[in-house]
C-alpha cells in the first residue's frame, strides 16, 4: 500500500472518529498534508464526515485549487492557508462542537483547566470575522484572504476559536489534531461546568506546557482505541 493510499484510509477513519466523539456531525472537516508532496493537502469532497471513504478524498494544492471535478467543502481555504503559513502543521480539523461556541461569543476565554488540554494554554484566541468581512457576512471562510486572516490569528497556537461559528485545531499529525479537537471540546465542557459552580482554578502557563509535553507521548494510546471502535464496524472499508 502506498503512502497516499494509507493516508486516504487514515483520513477517512479520522472523520469517523471525530463524529463518534461528538466533535463533527453533518458538518465540519479534517484534512492532512499530502505525505508525498508537502505542497498539497488531502480533504474529502463535500460530504457528511460519517460517510467519508478513502475514495472520497480529493488532493488540493495549497491555494485550495484542484483538478478533481468533484464539489469540495466551502471552507477548504481554512486548510490550505494554514498549511501555507505553518510548515509544522500536518493536519487540520474544523468543527462546530457545541461546548466550544460559548467561549467564542463571551468575555470568558477558553483555557486549559485540566491536564488533558494543556495545549490550550492560558487563553485561546478568537477569530472575529467582522474585522475582515464587516458585520453582514455569513461567517464562512470562503476564500484565501479570509483563510489567511484566520491562519494569522491562529499564529503558532494549537487551537483558534471562530466567533459564533466553531473552532480549528491543528497538529503535527492526524492523530494529534484529532486528539486536540476531542479534548478541546471536553475541556470546554469541564470549564463550563466549573464556571457554573463559581470560582475555579485554571492551569498555569508552565503547567500547560508540561502537561502538553507529557500527553504528546500518549496520543497513540487514545488514537488506537478510537480508531478500532469505528473500523470494527467496517465503517471506512
Amino acid at each position: 500500500m502506498s503512502d497516499l493510499s494509507e493516508a486516504r484510509t487514515l483520513l477517512a477513519d479520522a472523520n469517523k472518529v471525530l463524529v463518534a466523539k461528538g466533535v463533527l456531525d453533518a458538518y465540519g472537516h479534517v484534512s492532512m498534508r499530502n505525505p508525498e508532496n508537502p505542497q498539497e493537502y488531502l480533504l474529502a469532497r463535500n460530504l457528511a464526515p460519517a460517510l467519508v471513504r478513502p475514495e472520497d478524498i480529493i488532493i488540493y494544492r495549497l491555494d485550495s485549487d484542484t483538478q478533481d471535478p468533484r464539489t469540495g467543502y466551502l471552507e477548504r481555504f481554512i486548510h490550505g492557508e494554514i498549511y501555507a503559513g505553518r510548515p509544522d502543521v500536518h493536519a487540520v480539523v474544523h468543527s462546530h462542537s457545541a461546548s466550544v461556541i460559548p467561549f467564542s461569543i463571551s468575555e470568558v476565554p477558553l483555557r486549559a483547566v485540566w491536564h488533558m488540554a494543556g495545549f490550550l494554554g492560558t487563553k485561546t484566541a478568537v477569530f472575529e470575522m467582522r474585522n475582515f468581512a464587516g458585520d453582514a457576512s455569513d461567517l464562512i471562510i470562503s476564500d484565501r484572504k479570509l483563510g489567511e486572516a484566520l491562519s494569522h490569528v491562529l499564529s503558532a497556537s494549537a487551537v483558534v476559536l471562530m466567533r459564533g461559528h466553531g473552532s480549528v485545531a491543528v497538529g503535527e499529525s492526524v492523530e494529534q489534531a484529532v486528539w486536540r479537537s476531542v479534548f478541546t471540546e471536553l475541556n470546554a465542557r469541564v470549564q463550563l461546568a466549573a464556571h457554573g459552580l463559581g470560582s475555579y482554578m485554571e492551569l498555569t502557563e508552565a503547567e500547560g506546557v508540561a502537561t502538553a509535553e507529557m500527553n504528546a507521548g500518549q496520543i497513540r494510546r487514545a488514537w488506537e482505541i478510537w480508531r478500532s471502535e469505528v473500523t470494527s464496524l467496517g465503517a471506512s472499508r
